[in-house]
């Protein structure tokens, strides 16, 4: 069974990738493979990102009732 990596450790692959691709001391196959996890690991990022913005902005109310967070002004 194949456990999904957390936020924290996706994260720090991707800055792990990216410094590799900055030093630029691989060669071109190995920096395109890089280079797509990168884009792989952005994507998942930004979508769990997403994800917690949606339940952050949510509230729950004292009867249970779930409502939208909006800012009186």
């Amino acid at each position: 069974m194949k456990t999904e990596k957390k936020f924290e450790e996706k994260m720090e692959e991707l800055e792990t990738i990216v410094n590799e691709l900055e030093n630029g001391n691989i060669d071109l196959d190995d920096s395109i493979n890089k280079y797509t996890k990168a884009m792989k690991l952005i994507k998942e990022c930004d979508e769990k990102l997403k994800n917690i913005e949606e339940q952050v902005n949510k509230i729950v109310l004292e009867n249970g009732e779930i409502k939208d967070f909006e800012i009186e002004e």
